[in-house]
């Protein structure tokens, strides 16, 4: 089916793949699902493709953006891996971990994706889909989140198509994706310095490196990684923190099973509690309320561990003011 001229949607299959991966090498932009969230692929070596991705985006030039590679020894291609780097790639590749590492002398990755710096981003995802565009392209791709930027990230082809109809190339539709929130960001330039929490909590990957990360002080103007800016993931709605219960023109993003009785809309993103359904819930839920109207949202407490480290720190990025 076309959602839009210009906008292909192609329900996953090895047809639809060769056709996603001759569309990139041509310059296109196509959006794909991963493990995490749908992310909006560009041949990462064209220059001219990756300002189309940051157009179609809106997306700050200052930005970088993550390389997509298809297995450990493609990665090794475009970054320089130390001890740490080796043992975390061993231990959570395929997977929703990006590592930042110092770029090869011949990293084929255009500058404009690294957004200046000598340091790449890249990822081994784990979406089967993923993996065989990857493969079948046989180049790295960069793909940061399919929606415009600033905005709520996309975990269906139709979150995809509500902010990007029209702006991009084909959707290949490969269902919800399964994790809900980005890849947990780690720099190996020095000491292993966690950049953003994700997917993958920081305490499996302490335990892999046998000590603690180094946590960044505050976010940088200039960031290393994607979803360091500190006004990012934002609805339009205001969002409003540790909220108890909501106020009379609220709605509320609920979490466990003691949620207050709202007379607007109410989503729970997890009846049960489980911060594992929470994250895979947190931006179709998000979307949702904002979709309604609402002019605010009250987001109730969730535990600041496990998976709930990035819940809250993409709440915390969408509740800041906009710039």
């Amino acid at each position: 089916m076309n959602a839009e001229p210009g906008t292909r949607v192609l329900k996953a299959d090895s047809e639809a793949i060769k056709a996603a991966a001759a569309c990139l090498s041509a310059g296109g932009l196509v959006a794909f699902p991963t493990e995490t969230v749908y992310g909006l692929g560009a041949d990462a070596r064209n220059g001219e493709a990756v300002a189309r991705l940051y157009a179609a985006k809106g997306r700050p030039a200052f930005n970088p953006l993550i390389a997509h590679v298809a297995d450990l020894a493609a990665a090794r291609r475009l970054g320089v891996f130390n001890a740490d780097a080796e043992r975390l790639a061993g231990a959570f590749w395929p997977g929703p971990m990006t590592l930042v590492l110092p770029r090869q002398p011949d990293c084929p990755v255009a500058e404009l994706a690294l957004a200046g710096l000598d340091s790449v981003a890249v990822r081994v995802p784990a979406h089967p889909l993923a993996h065989a565009l990857l493969t079948v392209f046989g180049a790295p791709v960069v793909a940061p989140s399919a929606n415009r930027s600033g905005h709520v990230s996309p975990t269906s082809a139709a979150h995809v198509l509500a902010d990007l109809r029209g702006r991009i190339d084909m959707v290949l539709d490969g269902g919800p994706c399964p994790v809900g929130v980005e890849s947990t960001i780690v720099a190996c330039l020095d000491e292993p310095t966690l950049l953003r929490p994700g997917g993958l909590a920081r305490e499996e990957i302490e335990r892999v490196l046998g000590h603690a990360l180094i946590l960044p002080a505050a976010a940088p103007t200039s960031p290393l990684a994607p979803g360091m800016l500190e006004s990012h993931y934002a609805p339009k709605a205001r969002l409003r923190l540790n909220a108890e219960r909501p106020q009379a023109d609220e709605a509320l993003l609920a979490f466990g099973p003691d949620a207050p009785a709202a007379d607007g809309k109410t989503l729970n993103l997890s009846p049960r509690g489980n911060l594992i359904e929470a994250a895979a819930n947190l931006f179709a839920h998000l979307r949702a309320l904002d979709a309604s109207g609402a002019a605010a949202i009250a987001v109730m407490p969730v535990p600041n561990e496990g998976l709930g480290e990035a819940i809250n720190d993409r709440l915390r990025r969408a509740a800041a003011p906009k710039p």
